[in-house]
């Protein structure tokens, strides 16, 4: 590990730049300074012993950020006259910089230190690597633990945890495990904190194989897991919607005689309440109680932001109240949670009373609780309300942030209100008191002129914000290409490709998929394939959506062998096919009358635990109806209610022309009935659809007994009455008898 760290060093840190999230900039080598100290006088040690002495005192007085300042002052007083603080004195600043997380002070007094050619001991060198994974700079840190082995110290658990902490908040679980190996290799010995830091990241990139992996790695090295390893296991397989192995861990936790904590039940009610089950999280709080486990602040937020989302408003009451008899305060969080249950329940009025008794209350709302706010408005179609909010905030030194500017713009372009928007947009250009527009907000007002038309003004906005070096990547390309190719205008497409590529711009899956979906439908299938097999060759890999997309416009071309190459190709390991690809390809299988290889593609959909949809059905339902295999159709019709899927028009439209068409008149008055019973409101196609079969109804029958009473809810511009059905019956087959008591909208 020394030679491989050592090479990292001299790859990584000979330029002396590097720039941070933060803004920081590091003008420094890591590397041993030379030493150019001269020798002092008498008078002068004792000057540096009065300054080490103040600095000590003010580094172990409680936290103060002004102690803090006046020690780092005094640091830098000295050594601007030529003297350096002991090792012992830079150490403990250092150290108490970083403890009380004033990273970016003491990075300065790391640089000033190491300009003055004092050396860094192994506390200042482990302070600078808790400062770089600050800086998100997890690389960089490794590049310090070179340093210190360098230096002849060794490397303590603690900071290898650290370490291996910023990789993986960085989003490098890979490199961290690597790390992991490496400290093993030079007898650093991970601990439980090391493993589940590793488990964490893992979960965090939602790669849960590997975090289990993790886990039995750790038993293998005779860690037992704890609590937190399993909270956040069992977290993350909610996550995964894997509400079955997610208990299996909680038994298997509950076998090894963990019992669970406050902590951990929060998981598992807060993992419930996300999945709807608010009657299970219940039990849970039950069983705590009965534990004499006392629900804590987090416990309440989760059930009640439940409860909201399933508009069991009067249950959240309770809640609220039990909370406050049990000595809790709702902070902000449970307050912000609550607003935006309500208001993903359609309750907007509910939502505001709630803001408005939480500002009774005392309680000050963050900017998150007014995006929510501002968000909800808006999806609810209040954007005069939003604004209102927008004030409000605005009014109490609330700052506006990106998200706020960014939600207003998505809202108003959702509600229409387009000039609205651009005005916004613009104000955010031209006045500084604005938040500077990120990439999202190009992306949001490039998306919302494109679906009011304004393809043009929106290409203009995106080359203005280039020209001016805004923040500016691919997403806003991406749909202007998508709008662009709907409107059959395939050079401007073209030409906007070639436009961001020339800029650096690297396409993204979106992309790529915009272009091929877009092509498709312009009829470019030799172009669209093209750009497949380039984005195979260079990546990012096609997606199932990808080979989807490329599946339906051969098959609509007839090109069923290329379809099938394609799938095949997704079988063998390029990309796991999903239940929208099965249906593309068994549906043309079917329509080209191979009804034996349709049904064997459909028993290896579910072999895979890949589950029909509603599409599955309604298409298998069509193209066996078409084929008058009408046991088949009503046999997956029966199906289809089982797994409790809605049938829709279309569904019921193929059955009654397949019964008809096999002349079965009893079947046809049968599912009438069923569709009458089951509120269906008929649209113009149907009607049709439902003229023709009666017209082969027996001489003599009374259609007005054998029509059902359909709903009297009105599909727009489709809906007609009862009576009008029967006189158009009437023209086609003179004969029939029509009177009606009454009209029924049908």
């Amino acid at each position: 590990m020394v030679m491989a760290l050592t090479i990292s060093i001299k790859n990584r840190f000979l330029n002396p730049s590097f720039h941070f999230r933060s803004g920081v900039i590091l003008l420094t080598h890591f590397r041993t300074p030379t030493p150019h100290f001269n020798h002092f006088s008498t008078s002068a040690n004792q000057e540096s012993n009065s300054v080490e002495t103040r600095i000590e005192s003010l580094c172990q007085k409680p936290y103060s950020i002004v102690n803090l300042r006046k020690a780092v002052s005094f640091f830098e007083e000295t050594v601007d006259t030529g003297l350096v603080p002991s090792g012992p004195t830079s150490d403990l600043l250092l150290q108490t910089l970083a403890k009380n997380k004033e990273y970016t002070m003491a990075f300065a007094v790391y640089k000033k230190m190491t300009a003055a050619g004092a050396s860094p001991r192994y506390l200042s060198l482990s302070a600078l690597v808790d400062c770089l994974v600050h800086f998100s700079a997890p690389q960089l840190a490794l590049g310090v633990i070179g340093l210190i082995l360098k230096h002849g110290y060794s490397v303590n658990v603690y900071v290898a945890n650290v370490v291996l902490n910023g990789f993986c908040c960085s989003g490098f679980a890979a490199k961290a495990e690597v790390f992991l190996d490496e400290m093993s290799r030079n007898s650093v010995s991970a601990d439980i904190v090391s493993f589940n830091t590793l488990i964490k990241g893992f979960c965090r990139q939602r790669e849960l194989d590997r975090a289990v992996s993790v886990k039995k790695r750790m038993e293998c090295a005779n860690i037992s897991p704890n609590l937190i390893t399993y909270s956040v296991l069992i977290d993350a397989h909610f996550t995964e919607d894997q509400v079955d192995k997610a208990m299996g861990l909680l038994d298997e936790m509950k076998t090894k005689g963990l019992e669970p904590d406050v902590f951990l039940y929060n998981t598992l009610i807060n993992g419930f309440c996300s999945k709807g089950d608010v009657d299970r999280s219940k039990e849970l709080l039950n069983e705590m109680l009965g534990k004499g486990i006392s629900p804590d602040i987090v416990t309440y937020s989760c059930l009640m932001r439940g409860h909201c989302k399933k508009g069991n408003l009067k249950e959240v009451k309770r809640l609220f109240n039990d909370m406050i008899k049990e000595g809790i305060r709702p902070d902000v969080v449970t307050f912000t949670g609550m607003i935006g249950g309500i208001f993903q329940f359609g309750k907007a009025e509910k939502a505001v009373e709630l803001f408005n008794f939480m500002l009774k209350k005392g309680e000050e709302p963050t900017n998150i609780t007014y995006n929510v706010l501002i968000d909800g408005l808006c999806k609810a179609g209040l954007s005069d309300e939003a604004f209102k909010i927008l004030e409000i905030m605005v009014k109490k030194d609330k700052k506006p942030d990106i998200v706020t500017y960014n939600t207003l713009l998505r809202g108003l372009f959702d509600l229409g209100k387009a000039d609205i928007a651009v005005k916004l947009f613009d104000s955010m250009m031209s006045n500084k008191k604005h938040v500077e527009p990120d990439s999202y907000t190009v992306s949001t007002v490039v998306q919302g002129m494109c679906s009011e038309g304004l393809l043009e003004k929106a290409e203009k906005i995106n080359r203005e914000m280039s020209k001016q070096k805004k923040p500016v990547d691919v997403a806003p390309y991406t749909v202007l290409i998508g709008a662009y190719l709907k409107a059959g205008n395939v050079t401007k497409a073209m030409n906007l490709w070639r436009e961001f590529i020339d800029l650096g711009l690297v396409p993204d899956s979106r992309s790529y998929s915009a272009f091929i979906d877009g092509l498709c439908r312009c009829g470019l299938i030799n172009v669209a394939k093209g750009v497949f097999t380039k984005m195979r060759k260079c990546g990012p890999s096609p997606t199932s959506y990808d080979y989807s997309i490329l599946m339906a416009a051969l098959c609509k071309e007839s090109s069923l062998e290329q379809a099938r190459a394609l799938f095949t190709d997704m079988l063998e390991g390029a990309c796991a096919p999903d239940v929208a690809s099965y249906n593309i390809i068994i549906e043309s299988t079917i329509k080209a009358g191979d009804i034996q290889s349709a049904s064997e593609l459909l028993a290896d959909m579910q072999s895979r635990s890949l589950h029909p949809d509603s599409w599955t059905f309604s298409m298998l339902i069509n193209r066996f109806s078409k084929l008058g295999l009408m046991d088949e159709a009503t046999s997956f019709f029966k199906r289809m209610k089982e797994f409790g899927f809605r049938v829709d028009i279309f569904v019921y439209d193929s059955l009654l022309k397949g019964f008809r068409a096999d002349g079965k008149s009893d079947e046809i008055i049968d599912l009438l009935h069923e569709m009458a019973a089951s509120g269906v409101v008929l649209d113009s196609e149907i009607t049709s659809t439902i003229l023709a079969c009666l017209c082969d109804v027996s001489e003599g029958c009374d259609v007005v007994k054998l029509i059902p009473e359909f709903t009297q809810e009105k599909l727009e511009g489709s809906s007609i009455p009862c009576d009008e059905l029967l006189r158009r019956l009437e023209n086609i087959v003179p004969t029939l008898r029509t009177s009606s008591p009454q009209s029924v909208q049908v």
